[in-house]
């Protein structure tokens, strides 16, 4: 009997953090930091690869800007397309792991995304635990 409750509440922990990944998913509105201005649209997906990314949709202004900061092949990649969410994976409700890029610094941060009150919080931090970084909070 023990074994059967213990199975259940298992099954039910596992499908609460899938329905919260899944609602992770879809279209994000960017807001900027300093001005509360919102900046863009990233739409956050899955991976052929069971990965999760998420990439720049529509740039709500300057539509024409670019990465001038970012290296390799994403110097001066236009922004809108570009991916600035790489390789992060489901775990525990969350998005965690991979890498998120800074088109304004060119840099990449450790990453973890989650849901707070019906928004997304995005931490990107210097070191994988998350303690040295900051939040964004984007609106669906």
């Amino acid at each position: 009997m023990k074994k059967r409750f213990l199975f259940a509440a298992l099954i039910m922990l596992a499908i609460s953090a899938s329905a919260q990944v899944s609602g992770i998913l879809g279209d994000w509105k960017t807001v900027d930091d300093k001005t509360g201005e919102k900046r863009s649209i990233v739409t956050i997906y899955k991976g052929s690869d069971g990965l999760y990314y998420g990439k720049i949709s529509k740039m709500l202004m300057y539509a024409d800007l670019k990465c001038e900061a970012c290296k390799d092949e994403d110097h001066n990649a236009p922004l809108e397309g570009l991916v600035i969410i790489r390789g992060m994976k489901a775990e525990d409700g969350q998005l965690v792991g991979g890498r998120v890029l800074d088109p304004e610094s060119g840099k990449f941060y450790y990453g973890k995304i989650y849901l707070k009150d019906g928004k997304l919080v995005l931490r990107g931090s210097l070191d994988k635990r998350g303690l040295l970084g900051r939040n964004q909070t984007w609106v669906k």
